[in-house]
């Protein structure tokens, strides 16, 4: 998979300033996204691929290219439900539009990905609706390029599903692309398509080696950028945001872990890029979870031995999806060790006490913490007195770390309102 390109700049630590390939980061949320289609993946990154040869045909530059690869490998960032991602295979449904001002929502609070909500906001809309609105006409065309490829995927995906050879069924899918030419699309994307897809290599580049080769190449041309931290964790925000939206259970879950653990980390006197990467694993702990299926995250009722089994395994995604992540390597490794505990008995690496560094630590107990605090399917949330109550039983047992225990104890008020975003004016 594609990293992010991370490296601490050297300069006096006023403020901390990150390089950063973007191009990386738009691969790396990609990558996240996956998830969510349990075995439906490579949705985005088929849709990009798609997408840009349909630019290239029409001679678009290459800024516009690169805005419509990017706004092509992340149009669904709004879907976090597998229930809302089985719809992603229909050609049309009720709810669709959802989705694009869900992701529109998001970009718009990132200002590395800001540029391209617009293209995400109307990458549903019927062309003879968007030829009609007051937008850029590059915004126009990238969002309904997307539109095109991405009923053609849908399509694809049908062929391959029924059991079909591709070949076999190309010319079915661009006959319905025909028929909504100059109604659902442009008529000039509809001929461009038709041009590049006459070729059987067009549809062999769908399948996941050679897609991913493609992408591979898009990433070769990219360079890095200075950003400071506030720009760096806006990005991680949006994986954040992605993964609390899957249930009202969880929202701002990871925004709370992150500011309780980064404000443990100040506690415990750790450096300032300490608790600044701290704060970007809190964020990224839950990545993983996007591929469990909804039910289980609202299931009011225990979880059976197979279902725990799916649920042991997110925190392994996460450190899948960032594990190559470079300069980030100690928050892949904080992050995926959210469910390890002391006495070894955690997952998804049962790793030992010596192993596990006072950042995991802290990041375990804020995770426990922060839960505890919200209400869930099966419980009410529980007041701050009884959460420490759980804390302090958990590490007499040797599951949580007893000096980060207690320093939760020692600043238990405080704990609570970061955990919760809660203005400790009014307290």
């Amino acid at each position: 998979m594609g990293v992010i390109t991370l490296e601490l700049v050297t300069v006096p630590r006023i403020m901390a300033t990150y390089n950063v390939n973007l191009h990386e980061v738009v691969y790396s949320l990609s990558n996240a996204l996956d998830l969510v289609g349990v075995s439906h993946i490579h949705h985005g990154k088929r849709v990009a691929y798609m997408a840009t040869e349909i630019g290239k045909q029409l001679g678009w530059n290459g800024a516009m290219l690169d805005e419509l690869f990017q706004s092509a490998i992340l149009h669904d960032i709004g879907v976090s439900k597998t229930q809302v991602h089985k719809h992603l295979a229909e050609l049309e449904w009720e709810l669709e539009k959802d989705h694009c001002v869900v992701g529109h929502d998001l970009l718009q609070g990132c200002s590395l990905l800001v540029h391209l909500a617009p293209n995400i906001l109307y990458h549903h809309t019927h062309w003879e609706m968007l030829e009609r609105l007051d937008l850029a006409d590059s915004t126009k065309l990238i969002a309904n390029c997307i539109y095109l490829v991405d009923r053609v995927d849908v399509q694809t995906l049908r062929e391959i599903t029924d059991g079909r050879d591709i070949l076999l069924g190309k010319e079915r899918i661009c006959a319905v692309v025909g028929n909504y030419a100059g109604d659902w699309f442009y008529p000039g994307l509809v001929d461009a398509f038709m041009e590049v897809s006459k070729s059987d290599a067009f549809w062999f580049r769908l399948e996941r080696e050679h897609v991913n080769g493609y992408l591979a190449t898009w990433l070769s041309h990219s360079g890095e950028r200075a950003v400071s931290f506030e720009e760096l964790k806006s990005v991680v925000g949006v994986f954040s945001h992605v993964v609390d939206a899957k249930s009202s259970f969880t929202k701002e879950h990871s925004e709370g872990v992150a500011r309780l653990a980064q404000h443990l980390g100040n506690e415990f006197e750790l450096s300032e890029e300490s608790c600044e990467l701290l704060e970007l694993a809190g964020l990224l702990h839950d990545i993983g979870k996007l591929r469990v299926p909804d039910e289980l995250l609202e299931k009011p009722g225990s979880l059976s031995e197979t279902e725990h089994c799916i649920m042991h395994r997110h925190s392994f995604d996460t450190y899948d999806i960032l594990k190559n992540v470079r300069g980030m390597e100690q928050v892949a490794t904080w992050a995926s060790q959210h469910h390890e505990r002391v006495d070894g008995s955690g997952y998804p690496y049962m790793t030992g006490e010596h192993e596990i560094s006072i950042e995991a630590r802290i990041l375990a107990v804020a995770d426990v913490f922060q839960a505890l605090a919200q209400r869930r399917p099966y419980r009410e949330a529980l007041p701050p007195e009884q959460i420490l109550g759980i804390l302090r039983l958990e590490a007499d047992n040797g599951k949580l770390d007893k000096g980060v225990v207690e320093k939760v104890g020692a600043n238990l008020q405080r704990c609570w309102e970061e955990s919760l975003f809660m203005d400790r004016t009014e307290h």
